[in-house]
């Protein structure tokens, strides 16, 4: 009779990834990101526990939307508060915080509970080409 396998939070490994984001398209890299963080790709997945690994997302600045997204997609929020409602552009927002994008793509892909806020703190994006988690020995990993 075999046992199932169960992982504990205590006996992860946890691996760190380099993503380069340059002319990648969001959506499929989220989606990757995604499954990463949650630990999906690994044998030892457990549903309950965070078995994901950490990654790093660089060039976030150079992804790319198919097609009309980047003059039509819109992001939108409300405050709760009489007139609250504001509406982005994604074009705006790739101009002020592209780092932004990808990280709420990847949340919005994450189970909406504790596990997924944890899985979320994993996940490191920069605009720019420069990281600071080089004393981790992350991996280059290509999507």
């Amino acid at each position: 009779m075999t046992k199932t396998f169960i992982a504990k939070k205590e006996d992860v490994e946890r691996d760190w990834h380099v993503i380069d984001a340059t002319d990648k398209v969001l959506g499929r890299m989220a989606s990757r990101i995604a499954m990463i963080l949650q630990g999906k790709t690994k044998p030892t997945y457990t549903p309950h526990v965070d078995t994901g690994d950490f990654v790093v997302v660089t060039n976030a600045e150079k992804i790319k939307l198919t097609g009309n997204k980047m003059d039509e997609k819109v992001y939108y929020s409300h405050s709760r508060y009489p007139g609250g409602f504001k509406e982005i552009p994604i074009k705006k927002w790739m101009e002020k915080h592209p780092d932004r994008i990808v990280t709420l793509a990847v949340k919005r892909m994450l189970p909406k509970t504790k596990l997924g806020s944890a899985m979320l703190k994993k996940l490191k994006v920069y605009a720019g080409p420069d990281h600071s988690h080089e004393a981790q020995r992350p991996k280059t990993l290509e999507i």
